[in-house]
């Protein structure tokens, strides 16, 4: 996508000028809306604390920048136990996206099947592959999403209003993004559509990162609170809620960013459709019941006791919201039912959650291995 005109993936390796050897350079998502930056990485060490701190975040940014973590492990050290350890490391970074797990099962199992001295080569290919395949499911999930879009859009001049939760645009991915991208498709194919932007507390993915997004592609949104969603939905001011996932379970429970589950509660009351819309890397076929079999990362209060944004001075500034004596509780994810959720839109096309317990939809007609 596009930063100031300019075309950026979120994610790419670049040459060490010591040594020839390969680091990665991704975007700071954690500097973001303030200031666009660029971090290098160069061991291991560093994508871990990159994916734990959340420089780089969204299910399948993750999952690649797992990948990417295991290639600089190799260039390290190509040993069975060290792949081994760098991958329980990066496993243990963030526990809920089921990309992550997957990309790195992945790459452990290429590794393993050759000689050490190959290994990092073979490693630094598969997870340009793995990024590579990423956005071409994600530019296959804007089609699918478009032709959604084009079916719930009004026949006259009236404007088609979205509504989104946390951030599952190109920032999210490698690029172009999930549920953003039939947004883009539709905003590409002049269909005339605007979206609520959730601010998505705590730490204001919404606000921060699918505002500028939209912003930077000039897609016309407004930013919200969390809790007007459902008063817009009330109003009539809401035609459809599309969001992303970290992990979808075989019966099409939907795991997402806290204050998912109560967007869709508001949708099935008001009768308005709510997708999720992810590449199939992100369904995880071993789970049956998302509610106890799903991990739920839980953070730090500080995200939810203090907030950060610009001040008057230009400084970007972290300030306490909360009395010094109280405690926050910081669940990072909820679960929305299968019954709540009237389609799962993925690179091979829009499903319900009926289909993918049925016989219409199956892991290896989804390309999962």
């Amino acid at each position: 996508m596009l930063v100031n005109t300019q075309h950026y993936r979120t994610i790419w390796p670049t040459a060490l000028i010591a040594g020839g050897q390969l680091s990665v350079s991704i975007i700071d998502q954690t500097k973001l809306p303030h200031a666009f930056e660029i971090v290098h990485i160069s061991h291991l060490a560093q994508m871990v604390t990159a994916i734990k701190t959340m420089q780089v975040r969204g299910a399948p940014l993750i999952g690649a920048a797992a990948a990417y973590g295991l290639a600089l492990a190799a260039q390290e050290d190509s040993t069975d136990g060290a792949l081994q350890a760098a991958a329980s490391r990066l496993r243990l970074s963030r526990p809920t996206a089921v990309n992550l797990d997957w990309a790195v099962s992945r790459m452990l199992g290429l590794m393993l099947q050759h000689p050490q001295n190959v290994r990092a080569q073979l490693a630094w290919a598969e997870a340009q592959k793995i990024c590579d395949e990423d956005v071409l499911q994600n530019q296959a999930i804007g089609r699918h999403g478009l032709d959604l879009i084009k079916q719930l859009a009004p026949n006259d001049a009236r404007v088609l209003h979205v509504l989104t939760h946390c951030n599952a645009g190109w920032l999210a991915t490698v690029d172009v993004g999930t549920a953003l991208a039939p947004i883009y498709a539709a905003h590409q194919a002049g269909i005339a559509l605007h979206v609520w932007v959730d601010e998505t507390r705590p730490r204001n993915q919404g606000a921060s990162l699918t505002a500028w997004e939209l912003a930077e592609q000039g897609v016309p949104h407004t930013v919200i609170s969390d809790n007007a969603g459902g008063h817009l939905m009330q109003q009539g001011l809401v035609d459809m809620v599309l969001v992303g996932a970290d992990r979808v379970s075989a019966s099409g429970d939907v795991c997402n960013k806290i204050g998912t589950y109560l967007k869709a509660l508001a949708a099935f009351d008001n009768g308005i459709p709510f997708y999720a819309a992810v590449p199939s890397p992100t369904i995880d076929w071993s789970v049956k019941d998302a509610r106890t079999e799903i991990e739920i990362e839980q953070r730090h209060g500080d995200e939810v006791a203090h907030i950060q944004g610009l001040a008057l001075d230009g400084s970007v500034q972290n300030v306490r919201l909360i009395p010094a004596n109280s405690n926050a509780a910081n669940p990072a994810f909820d679960i929305t039912p299968a019954r709540l959720v009237s389609g799962i839109i993925t690179e091979r096309g829009v499903f319900s959650p009926a289909d993918l317990v049925g016989s219409r939809v199956t892991k290896e007609s989804m390309g999962a291995k």
